[in-house]
């Protein structure tokens, strides 16, 4: 299918156009359907409306072709409409063999993705352009679910279990992805990219994720970005769902709710990002999920090294 109208968004996986004319099929047969039955129901009201106060209608007989068509037709239709979408389901179900697969965690409210070779990133999806690609997806708090228009593909993400999606992309550049189950204050803001490369582009930037000679600072404000910290925390100053990062570091008294204050110190912050419960800020509520205790200790301590550098 060429253009896939100006409602659709662009077709970027081998499945994307027969999907669409599904959805075109539809759509149109539903239209027409539509304005049959207005169309009819309008004639039927000019046609036979009473034209006097004593006419008294005519015994109305039934027609068994008439009866049949009613039924067969619309039997056959939604017959024709499964079997293309079951066999469309099929497809988009079943990855081949040869699939690249990257395993997909979601939280509140960001993706995290690992690669084969146990690169883990946050952030936009990169994947080559050159294989089909699964992606095997769970949730380690909320309901999520993550959707690909360009590829046609949309899979819930559940907590405590597995569930997959594939696609095989047909064609470079960055597409839109983003979660569609409402999942909390900022399911807004969990919106990423998947990233099409050709191969060598791709394992060049796969090879570049290695963060382990990252200075923290650096590493810090990279993290910022794909845990999705930006989300509530402006680096700017600009008032957000949680307190902004700029300037907060060092603060000898910070108000908290209940009338407490606390020194904005290296222990502060570690225990406002493992379990933000604990202090909550004067002005602000309890949103923040625990899942970001599952960073690990030198994340937690880049993150904290990037705050210091907001002054």
């Amino acid at each position: 299918m060429g253009d896939p109208g100006f409602w659709m968004t662009d077709q970027a996986s081998a499945i994307a156009p027969e999907v669409d004319w599904l959805f075109h099929f539809v759509h149109i047969v539903s239209l027409i359907l539509f304005v049959a039955v207005i169309g009819a129901g309008i004639y039927f009201m000019i046609r036979y409306r009473r034209r006097d106060e004593r006419e008294v209608p005519g015994p109305v007989k039934e027609s068994a072709i008439v009866e049949a068509g009613l039924i067969i037709g619309p039997t056959l239709l939604v017959l024709v409409v499964f079997t293309w979408g079951f066999q469309l389901f099929l497809r988009q179900v079943t990855p081949p063999p040869d699939a690249y697969e990257i395993k997909v965690r979601a939280k509140q409210w960001a993706f995290e993705f690992e690669y084969p070779n146990g690169t883990v990133v946050g952030g936009d999806l990169h994947v080559p352009g050159d294989r089909p690609i699964k992606l095997t997806m769970t949730s380690i708090d909320v309901l999520h679910s993550m959707f690909l228009p360009a590829m046609r593909a949309k899979y819930d993400i559940i907590p405590g279990r597995y569930t997959t999606v594939w696609f095989d992309p047909t064609k470079d550049g960055t597409f839109e992805l983003f979660c569609t189950e409402y999942c909390g204050a900022s399911h807004s803001g969990m919106i990423a990219n998947v990233v099409v490369q050709p191969y060598e582009a791709f394992d060049e930037w796969l090879s570049n994720q290695n963060t382990d000679d990252m200075p923290l600072p650096e590493l810090g404000a990279k993290l910022y970005q794909q845990q999705a910290c930006q989300t509530c925390h402006s680096s700017d100053g600009t008032p957000g769902v949680g307190p902004t990062f700029a300037g907060l570091w060092g603060q000898a008294a910070r108000p908290l709710e209940g009338g407490n204050t606390v020194a904005v110190d290296a222990d502060y912050l570690y225990e406002s990002i493992v379990n933000p419960s604990a202090k909550i800020a004067e002005g602000y509520m309890p949103l923040m999920p625990a899942s970001y205790a599952s960073l690990s200790e030198r994340q937690v301590s880049a993150l904290i090294e990037y705050i210091k550098t907001l002054q």
